[in-house]
């Protein structure tokens, strides 16, 4: 296609049709060139609008991924806090301890805590020792829980929705037989 193809003509008010060819011509537009051009204009339109959303959506997760990673590394500050805060029951400490669950909360994730005397969930307990009763009824119950766990609200579709960055870390009781 050349240049000269694309020429545009001055409509001049001699027309007693108002300019209605113009129209007709642009209504009933047979010309195969430019119907070829408007399909690979709404063809290049939809690639862009599909790239902006797969691309706002790879930011999204990198974000997610980026925010989540930063969380774990801060989980053993917050468990050295908490050991710290049993030997010294100091106030402040107790306060620190409180923002930093705020600010976990806030983004998304959520702590596990599992009760002494319920029973072990492997989804989200971790068995770090085996407590020996004698008790056939205390068997596969959780003795003492370690290390609180935590996780995160995500596309985890095993475990409810929740993303589990770590397991709480339990004793189970095991009777003998």
């Amino acid at each position: 296609m050349d240049k000269s193809s694309f020429r545009i003509k001055k409509h001049t008010s001699n027309d007693p049709s108002g300019g209605s060819k113009v129209k007709e011509a642009k209504k009933g537009s047979q010309n195969p060139e430019v119907e070829l051009l408007k399909n690979q204009l709404a063809r290049v339109l939809a690639d862009y609008d599909n790239l902006r959303k797969r691309t706002d959506a790879e930011k999204d997760l990198w974000i997610k991924f980026s925010s989540q990673r930063i969380l774990t590394t801060m989980l053993p500050i917050l468990d050295n806090f908490e050991s710290a805060q049993k030997h010294l029951n100091n106030s402040g400490l107790a306060i620190a301890i409180g923002e930093f669950k705020r600010v976990f909360t806030e983004e998304g994730l959520e702590e596990i805590v599992p009760e002494v005397g319920n029973t072990f969930d492997n989804n989200e307990n971790e068995a770090v020792e085996i407590v020996e009763i004698s008790e056939q009824d205390q068997d596969g119950k959780i003795a003492e829980v370690v290390l609180s766990g935590w996780k995160y609200k995500g596309e985890d579709s095993l475990n409810e929705g929740k993303l589990i960055i770590r397991h709480a870390k339990v004793k189970v009781y095991k009777a003998k037989r």
